[in-house]
């Protein structure tokens, strides 16, 4: 499977997935008001790190934020979310979003929202009965049942208010991702 995205059609494999992804992470910002950017994941708490390239410093706490490099960036994404939400064995044009909800708000977070999509146990570990559930779904209809249950998630957070205009425009623009049957 494919997706189309301004009349160009693609298939998605990691490289293609962090470069769309990579258009909704920005440069190195330190917004006080994001946990994400304090080591200790709470406003206040440890140091404020900040996040580059969407690589936050309550996940990455010991590493150097500010100096990260785009290469080092994609290594993390590569190791600790395409491989952990298992982007090379569920349909293309799943795994894009698959991963794109495990990097704005954790992996198992990511496997969970899926999980409770296709109708299986949602313990937040992709094994061979979510790939097999995932593989006789249609696929169009996962996506669009995906994407809603991740805007439930998100109007559910109390940041919401604060973050949640940038949630809801990441979810748009990856709908705007067809996928071609």
């Amino acid at each position: 499977m494919c997706l189309i995205f301004n009349q160009e059609v693609f298939t998605v494999n990691f490289d293609k997935a962090f470069e769309l992804l990579i258009g909704h992470e920005g440069g190195y910002t330190a917004n006080p008001k994001d946990a994400g950017n304090w080591t200790g994941g709470k406003q206040g708490v440890g140091v404020n790190k900040g996040t580059k390239y969407g690589i936050a410093a309550n996940s990455y706490p010991s590493l150097d934020i500010k100096n990260l490099t785009l290469d080092q960036a994609k290594a993390i994404y590569k190791r600790d979310y395409w491989d952990k939400v298992k982007g090379d064995q569920l349909p293309p044009s799943l795994a894009f979003h698959v991963f794109d909800m495990a990097v704005n708000s954790g992996v198992s977070r990511g496997i969970k929202l899926l999980q409770k999509t296709i109708g299986t146990n949602e313990d937040g570990i992709i094994g061979p009965k979510t790939l097999a559930a995932v593989n006789v779904m249609n696929v169009n209809h996962a996506i669009q049942i995906y994407n809603a249950n991740r805007l439930q998630f998100y109007t559910s957070l109390r940041d919401f208010t604060t973050f949640g205009k940038g949630w809801v425009n990441r979810v748009a623009n990856n709908l705007k991702l067809g996928s071609n049957n």
